[in-house]
């Protein structure tokens, strides 16, 4: 291809973008070197940034003509310099430095050298001999220099040859961290040499050879995992040698010379600069410590003295230069202080609350571009897997690995994290060390900084073979962080981790006890009785519940094995644990082959200490989850929890209604819809997500749904919506909106003939009941609609027309059904028909004026209820519905204000009980301190009779004498562990003191003196 033939296209095509220059610049190498066109352009081509490869390249041919003309004699020897210098202009400044030593590219570089060629040759270029260099001062430090340089371009050319850069990234890395490593080496023998003598900072050779001096590699370097320019963190280790004469202190200070030196060696400017920081700062005390101790001396200061952050810097140290066998005794000694400083209080909340700093530390103009530090970051990465490493690596020596990816590789392999994941995390890492290694490369210096000029992220594009453009690596950097950060929120703040860091060693013994394999746990004897230690009642049958599920060597049961000692202290936590570990059993053999149960459990923020909340704290809840066992995975969100709203579920139900032809089907999946609903809302109470009004709102409009759903499938069926109008009306809680678990719906049933005669429409009527009450029948979930409030009570007709209900509240109605009537609210059924028994109803409820003698006929029938009702031998301070100053007294008080004055006051015309109550308040017919004591006094009966309902899987009126059930009670109701007695003392107060409101101002008794003593 002739110069004139090169076209702007081509150029662009090769990855040139100084186009106007290049044309000139191309006949100058064609000049220079002799090759033509057709050689030089494809050999550019592969270059990072061929703009620069070029200018580059002219830049050595006319400083040095002979020795880079001589060490580029074929067009592949070519690119691989192209490729080298158009990737790292510092690469290309050593060159121009030293350009004798281009022949470092003579040659392919097909393998990765070991870490004792390395450290070899290194020595070598030191002259060293027994440890003693025979090179010093400027000489030592530009023949190390130039050798270690020569062997990182050497390394570059592989790197950048090879076909995955991602993939290959352990082995540059590693090999980077050998080379570093054995620059410490060759610089500590020159060190040495610099030591032996007389004179200021010299002592005799004998002693400078028997001082034992290792350099510990800390961070990156002592886990193989270092960049192109990193500092090198190092702490220093000495000891004297008595046999020698040389006493630990002398050792010290001819150590710490040797230090110094060594230190010196590796950065001080010189004619070849400075390779990378040495960074002593890790150690004991930091910059005001001593900068060389004895291992003694080490052993000493982390036993006393050092934070849990130091103790994370030690995960990772390996002897790197000097005597490795002290430098293993070192990392032998203080391994045992690595591995249990997770067990330290508020461990894990420190770790998170340091790498929350080091964000918040980023300069606000950096935080979109760090990679390494940002949000998404490398630091993410590594601060999730060495705080799952500290943690569990306490009690499992198979996951203290020192480099990140192969404790990834171990902590998934053994169940700790989802193989998916640490998949996931693993690729991401390694893509964003190889843009760090590209970065870094470039000029040879220290940056984790993503460019903010588009050529810049082009060349880096180019460099990393990541995206073909810019805007693509930008792109694929974005979603990465997205999903790094993703995946280090939900495994770096689990609250499994500070659990398992402060679970007692006792507790992880247990699953071994249960006889898992390969355990080294406690004898069965020893866990039953920590078992019942630490709460469970029948521990033996406990500890057949964890043998059965950590038996066998499944990944299933491996990380059952894992989640045990956590889950088996927060049952205890619990009110009945062994209920709890019970029901957890049988959901583990419902969903333990499912591939998000465990994982779930394992990984998400909360998921496992709520089922286990939920499992101890409620049968009620552990039943009808056995049965929709799938909705454990509500769990992982808050959102899940949180009660339906009305709208949501009229949806679903006409979703439904459409897709199923008959009633009877359409009827089992709204019963199936109610029982989801409803444990839904069990989730929220036994948890904390919705208040015992939202809970009411919400259990009315489950139940609301199912009815209106079955009733519209019944009418469909039938065809009759010409013959007759019908609904439902809700009475009692159901029509005051105030349901709670366990509850009857009350209700009244009314039709309208229209094109059917009376009789037609009546016996219509009552099939469409017996209809309602055959397809909402559940024993599942039992569902009772009760008539027992309806005119004539028991003796009355179950459904009745509109206007047998209007002659029969004209001419015989009593004072209870008016009173029964003001809970009345239309629920389903036919809308013009609901508003004709509204108005109705209001005539009975909402009399004009209520004469004395229906007053007196309230109040006698309360105390009626009061002598009559109550179940024989219950206590009327206990009982939740009936009892003194419980539901009944808040809700006939409420009521008779509501007889009296609703005529005059529209706002009284509720079905609410405190919704009446407040407007009394507002209208000064109820003080304030009155209203607050009856409104207390409701609210606690209601949650407590919800939360007995939870407890025991039975609906039941009065607050338990029994201990382990009022306890139950208690923990429902949000008390502390250990609160029963502080329930029942204050309900039996807080209703002492609404009783004393009621019977002053319902029957007008003047008020008993308070209690004193």
């Amino acid at each position: 291809m002739t110069r004139e033939q090169l076209s702007l296209t081509t150029l662009a095509r090769a990855g040139f973008v100084g186009l106007s220059s290049v044309r000139g610049e191309l006949d100058e190498l064609v000049e220079l070197t002799g090759f033509g066109v057709d050689d030089l352009l494809p050999a550019l081509s592969t270059a990072a940034d061929p703009d620069t490869a070029l200018a580059l390249a002219l830049r050595l041919l006319r400083h040095a003509p002979v020795q880079t003309a001589r060490y580029v004699p074929s067009r592949n020897d070519a690119r691989r310099v192209f490729r080298v210098i158009g990737a790292s202009e510092g690469a290309a400044e050593f060159f121009l430095r030293q350009p004798a030593e281009l022949s470092a590219l003579d040659d392919p570089v097909t393998a990765l050298p070991t870490a004792a060629e390395l450290r070899a040759d290194l020595l070598d270029s030191v002259g060293a001999v027994d440890g003693v260099a025979a090179l010093e001062d400027d000489a030592a430090r530009t023949a190390l220099r130039v050798r270690y340089r020569r062997r990182l371009v050497q390394l570059a050319s592989y790197d950048l040859e090879q076909e995955d850069p991602v993939a290959g990234f352990d082995g540059v890395a590693a090999a980077l961290s050998d080379l570093a490593a054995a620059a410490l080496e060759a610089s500590l023998a020159v060190a040495r040499r610099q030591t032996i003598g007389t004179g200021p900072g010299r002592y005799p050779e004998a002693e400078v050879r028997a001082t034992r001096f290792a350099v510990i590699g800390m961070g990156k370097a002592g886990a193989r995992e270092l960049n192109y320019v990193s500092d090198v963190d190092v702490i220093y280790v000495t000891e004297g040698d008595e046999e020698a004469g040389l006493s630990s202190g002398r050792a010290v200070d001819i150590a710490t010379r040797l230090a110094v030196l060594t230190q010196r060696g590796i950065h001080e400017p010189a004619i070849e600069p400075g390779l990378w920081e040495v960074d002593p700062n890790l150690r004991p005390e930091g910059k005001d410590g001593a900068l060389v101790r004895t291992l003694e001396s080490h052993i000493a200061y982390y036993d006393r003295w050092a934070k849990g952050w130091e103790f994370q810097a030690l995960l990772k140290a390996r002897p790197l230069a000097g005597d490795l066998e002290l430098g293993e005794r070192y990392v032998a000694a203080l391994a045992p202080k690595v591995w249990s400083s997770a067990s330290r209080e508020n461990f894990v909340e420190s770790v998170q609350r340091m790498r929350e700093r080091v964000t918040d530390n980023i300069p606000d103009d950096e935080t979109h571009y760090q990679i390494k530090l940002g949000p998404g970051g490398l630091r993410d990465v590594e601060f999730t897997v060495q705080l799952l490493q500290l943690v569990h690596g306490q009690t499992d020596e198979r996951v203290r690995q020192r480099d990140t990816l192969s404790a990834l590789a171990a902590l998934a392999a053994q169940g700790y994290i989802g193989r998916e994941e640490a998949a996931a995390f693993s690729q991401d890492y390694r893509t964003l060390r190889l843009m760090e290694h590209r970065l870094q490369l470039r000029h040879l210096s220290r940056t984790h900084l993503m460019p903010r000029d588009e050529g810049d992220v082009r060349i880096l594009a180019r460099a990393t073979g990541l995206a073909p453009s810019a805007e693509q690596l930008l792109v694929r950097w974005n979603a990465i962080k997205h999903r790094v950060r993703g995946l280090h929120e939900r495994l770096f703040y689990r609250p499994l981790l500070s659990a398992v860091a402060a679970m007692p060693t006792d507790d992880t013994g247990l699953t071994g006890a249960a006889g898992m394999t390969g355990g080294a746990g406690l004898t069965s004897e020893q866990a039953e009785a920590r078992l019942a230690a630490i709460g469970f009642r029948d521990p033996r049958g406990a500890l057949a519940h964890i043998a059965a599920l950590t038996a066998g060597v499944s990944r299933r049961a491996t990380i059952q094995r894992h989640l045990l000692p956590v889950l088996l202290q927060w049952f205890a936590a619990g009110a009945d644990p062994d209920y709890g570990l019970l029901t957890f059993r049988r959901l583990s053999e419902d969903l333990g082959t499912t591939h998000w149960y465990l994982k779930m459990l394992r990984d998400s923020t909360g998921a496992a200490e709520r089922l286990t909340r939920v499992l101890s704290g409620s049968r009620y809840a552990g039943e009808l989850l056995g049965r929709i066992p799938e909705s454990v995975a509500w769990l992982e969100s808050e959102e899940e929890l949180r009660p339906r709203t009305a709208e949501v579920l009229r949806e679903e139900t006409a979703a439904i209604l459409g897709r199923h032809q008959s009633a009877a089907t359409a009827a089992a999946s709204l019963r199936a819809v109610r029982r989801r609903e409803v444990l839904r809302l069990a989730f929220s109470a036994i948890l904390g997500f919705a208040t015992i009004e939202e809970l009411a709102r919400g259990l009315t409009a489950v139940n609301e749904n199912v009815i209106q759903g079955v009733l519209s499938a019944i009418r469909a069926e039938r065809g009759d919506s010409a013959d007759l109008e019908f609904a439902i009306i809700g009475m009692g809680r159901f029509g005051g909106t105030e349901l709670g678990f366990g509850s009857d719906l009350d209700v009244m049933y009314v039709f309208r003939p229209l094109a059917a005669e009376q009789d037609a429409a009546h016996k219509a009527a009552l099939a469409i009941v017996a209809d309602l009450n055959r397809l909402t029948e559940d024993n599942r979930l039992p569902l009772d609609l009760d008539i027992g409030l309806r005119p004539e009570g028991k003796n009355g007709p179950p459904v009745r027309s509109l206007d047998a209900y209007r002659a029969y509240y004209k001419r015989w109605s009593l004072t209870w059904e008016a009173q029964a009537l003001l809970r009345a609210r239309g629920v389903v059924g036919d809308a013009a028909l609901l508003a004709d028994f509204d108005t109705v109803a209001d005539e009975v409820r909402y009399p004009a004026a209520i004469g004395e003698q229906e007053v007196r006929e309230v109040k006698r029938i309360k105390a009626r209820v009061e002598n009559e009702r109550l179940p024989q031998g219950a206590d009327p301070a206990r009982h939740l519905k009936l009892g003194r100053g419980s539901l009944s007294d808040v809700e006939w008080f409420v009521q008779l204000i509501q007889l009296q004055h609703a005529a005059a006051i529209p706002a009284l015309r509720t079905t609410s009980t405190l919704h009446a109550l407040a407007v009394a308040v507002d209208n000064d017919l109820v003080a304030d301190d009155d209203a607050a004591k009856l409104r207390d006094a409701w609210l606690l009966a209601s949650r407590a009779r919800s939360a007995m309902t939870l407890w025991t899987n039975k609906t039941a009126d009065v607050l338990p004498a029994d201990r382990v059930a009022l306890e139950g009670v208690a923990r429902l109701l949000e008390y502390p562990p250990g609160s029963a007695s502080r329930l029942e003392e204050d309900y039996l107060a807080v209703t002492r003191r609404a009783r004393a409101v009621f019977e002053r101002g319902f029957y007008g008794l003047p008020e008993r003196p308070t209690p004193t003593g």
